[in-house]
């Protein structure tokens, strides 16, 4: 619904196709771009990255993205600026683009560590800040994403980011205090699940069956639950007591898990990496 953002304000610059700027062009950057693109929401020409070197642009030339090495550029000719710059990075990119942040800037952060509050100082204190957390998959458009508003950022800026984001998975907005437990739940939580996925294939070639073969039925079948599971609505012990039938393979499969202590094990990985989390905001 492309529509709403022509809406965005009263002046004629906004008519047009909404201008969106990258100042750093790494791989949540593309993939956030991709998902753009993929979705029809925002043409090739109107999205500008920025990065000190060539490396990464090369990839945003191909799908015809503009690029440039200047920061403050992209702030110049952009409406809605994502900020994805390393954590350490960020205070010298928001000094210097600071000057050029005016009212009808829509500022997103997707940087970890870093607060609302802490980019709010850094830039003018009128700026329309939101902070997004996503997690690898958006580069296949099948990412977890959750965002949060600064204190002068409304219910438009929400909407817009939500329509626009929706065309690289999931995204919700949340308080801030969300983020962190995102990050340990989502954004490492699709290691926990690299790693499940492994086991679950190396216990196939241990009974015999092929590593490739087993690793792509590993993948289908945690893609398969997953979609059961948005799918449906029902509670994961549902869908699980569904599988389970007395004295069948599951039942005694699942004992093994309970044994191996499985769901402790995963609860105290979301715990630790959202503790992690925490810390890190604090350096």
């Amino acid at each position: 619904r492309g529509g709403g953002v022509s809406r965005g304000g009263p002046g004629a610059m906004e008519e047009p196709a909404l201008s969106v700027g990258f100042v750093g062009a790494g791989r949540m950057a593309g993939g956030l771009a991709r998902g753009l693109l993929q979705a029809g929401k925002v043409p090739a020409g109107n999205i500008l990255a920025s990065a000190p070197s060539d490396k990464n642009l090369e990839a945003w030339r191909e799908l015809g993205c503009r690029t440039t090495h200047c920061n403050l550029e992209v702030v110049q000719r952009s409406t809605l600026v994502f900020l994805a710059t390393k954590p350490h990075v960020l205070p010298g990119v928001l000094e210097e683009i600071r000057p050029a942040v005016g009212s009808h800037h829509i500022v997103v952060s997707l940087v970890a560590g870093v607060t609302i509050q802490t980019l709010q100082r850094l830039l003018p204190p009128w700026t329309k800040v939101l902070r997004i957390m996503p997690n690898l998959p958006c580069v296949v458009q099948a990412g977890a994403m959750v965002f949060s508003r600064g204190s002068s950022a409304g219910d438009k800026e929400s909407a817009l980011l939500k329509n626009l984001l929706s065309s690289c998975g999931l995204c919700e907005e949340v308080p801030e205090s969300y983020i962190d437990i995102h990050t340990g739940l989502s954004g490492s939580g699709v290691a926990y699940v690299y790693l499940f996925a492994e086991a679950l294939a190396e216990g196939a070639v241990k009974m015999g069956m092929p590593g490739a073969l087993a690793g792509r039925i590993a993948a289908q079948t945690l893609l398969g639950a997953a979609k059961m599971l948005l799918e449906t609505g029902e509670h994961p012990a549902k869908l699980r007591g569904d599988v389970c039938t007395p004295g069948g393979t599951t039942i005694y499969a699942l004992h093994q898990l309970e044994k191996g202590a499985l769901r402790a094990t995963v609860m105290n990985a979301v715990e630790a990496a959202t503790n992690r989390a925490c810390d890190m905001a604090k350096d």
